[in-house]
């Protein structure tokens, strides 16, 4: 490590890169201004290989790469070994330091196969300093019970001690993906025995994703680099680093710009928002499309008078749906998001529209041919019941209950009573309410009934309660 050879040809090394990657960079700012010596040929970094090379001209050639996969073809075996390079090697990476080796030989590097005459010279020992919110945000995604998988191309004793560092907590002693299987149920397999992988090249990142997502996970890939474009293309949702390569970029489906994994909680959160509420706002919508239709195929087969005017279904809408649906809209929500929407809407509004539409009819026409009551109260009789099952399904889809969902809910129904006592509103909307007892006892068993058919629907409906997993793979 003291020879000064070595460090100059370190330093030369990793000024001739003309890609360099983060590596290169952090070993070109710690070393300072490089020697001239005259490149014959480069080898560049790839993440299959784990190494790179240079000739010089007079100065023999020049390899940095993983010290185990450099290690194997000087045939002094592999870090488990225990020899005195792997050794140490072992003892670095334990304490979460990331290390490369510098190796020499007189011959070149001839069709990216190794020289046989590979001898170490230097072991080059970095430190990745986790994100001041690493552990924060690994702690989020804990809480909302995603789970996280850490695949990366170093050293897998690097990645256990800085996974370890972060808080994600694993599941096994680590798995060199080397030893990893090609088939994907017995991939699938053992990504699920454990949570960091090292040595991973890029396909393996592509199947570690289709393997995840064969299982029925919805996989989120977070990466920087060009090795992570495949796994960023084909995941669930591909996330990038602005800072990261181009090609990273332009694949993902999300490019946090100001590189900071903190931003992932509140785009998490939004996601959630707009499509579990949307779901909410949907199943409003669409009952009352079921509710509506169905009122008006029943009263042209029966040739009656329809159950309101055009005013009153204005008066329904609006407390039952419309200002409902804008609040819930906007609610803040965490629930996970759960495949399956539009077939979830469809098992939910069904049968409540329905449910809503016939017990409104019935109360309807035993009001209509009541010979006490009117055709304007038999109206507003309707109006007050399709009302009341709507404000049920306003509660129903609403879930989990709240304090202000309730207050929601019982601001509508407020609402309506207030222009129900107001004479001018209620002559505007028509409302006249009939003094018969009978009719009003009728209406009410009929909203109950209808009421706690439509809470009983999500439990009785297969697929209305079952819930997805995440997986998160960084």
């Amino acid at each position: 490590d003291g020879d000064e050879d070595v460090r100059t040809a370190l330093t030369a090394f990793a000024a001739s890169d003309p890609v360099p990657n983060s590596t290169t960079i952090a070993i070109r700012e710690g070393l300072g201004e490089a020697p001239g010596w005259p490149v014959i040929a480069t080898e560049p970094f790839s993440s299959a290989r784990k190494w790179s090379s240079t000739t010089f001209d007079g100065h023999g050639t020049w390899l940095l790469g993983a010290p185990d996969v450099l290690l194997d073809t000087m045939g002094r075996g592999g870090i488990a070994d225990g020899g005195d390079v792997a050794g140490r090697v072992r003892d670095l990476s334990q304490r979460g330091s990331r290390v490369v080796m510098l190796s020499r030989s007189a011959s070149p590097v001839v069709e990216q196969r190794l020289p046989s005459d590979l001898t170490p010279a230097a072991l080059v020992v970095l430190r990745d300093t986790p994100r001041d919110d690493a552990a924060e945000i690994v702690g989020y995604f804990r809480e909302q019970d995603v789970e996280l998988k850490v695949i990366s191309g170093d050293n897998v004793e690097t990645v256990k001690a800085v996974a370890d560092l972060v808080g994600i907590e694993s599941l096994g002693p680590g798995t060199d993906a080397r030893e990893l299987p090609s088939d994907i149920d017995r991939l699938a397999d053992a990504l699920e025995a454990d949570t960091v992988f090292g040595r991973v090249v890029p396909e393996q990142k592509q199947q570690i994703v289709a393997a995840l997502q064969s299982r029925g996970h919805v996989v989120g890939m977070t990466g920087d680099g060009v090795n992570d474009v495949l796994a960023l293309k084909d995941a669930n949702l591909g996330i990038a680093m602005g800072a990261g390569s181009p090609a990273t970029r332009s694949v993902a489906d999300l490019v946090l710009l100001d590189n900071r994994f903190s931003t992932l909680p509140v785009v998490v959160d939004e996601g959630r928002k707009v499509i579990n509420n949307v779901e909410r706002v949907a199943n409003l919508f669409v009952v009352k499309a079921v509710y509506a239709v169905l009122l008006t195929v029943i009263v042209g087969l029966a040739g009656v008078p329809f159950p309101f005017i055009p005013r009153q279904l204005t008066l329904i809408g609006t407390f039952s749906i419309g200002v409902p649906g804008y609040i819930l809209a906007l609610a803040p929500e965490r629930g996970l998001v759960r495949a399956g929407f539009l077939e979830r809407v469809l098992r939910f509004s069904l049968p409540a529209g329905i449910i809503a539409g016939t017990t409104t009819y019935i109360v309807y026409e035993y009001a209509r041919r009541h010979v006490d009551v009117e055709l304007v109260e038999a109206r507003t009789v309707a109006t007050m019941t399709l009302l009341s099952i709507g404000l049920v399904v306003l509660l129903v889809v609403s879930r989990p209950l709240n304090r202000w969902k309730l207050m929601l809910t019982a601001a509508m129904a407020t609402s309506y009573a207030v222009i129900s006592l107001i004479e001018p509103l209620r002559k505007f909307f028509e409302l006249v309410f009939t003094d018969v007892a009978e009719v009003w006892a009728v209406a009410a068993t009929g909203i109950v009934i209808a009421g706690i058919a439509v809470a009983l629907v999500p439990r009785v409906v297969p697929g209305l309660r079952s819930r997805s997993e995440d997986v998160a793979v960084t």
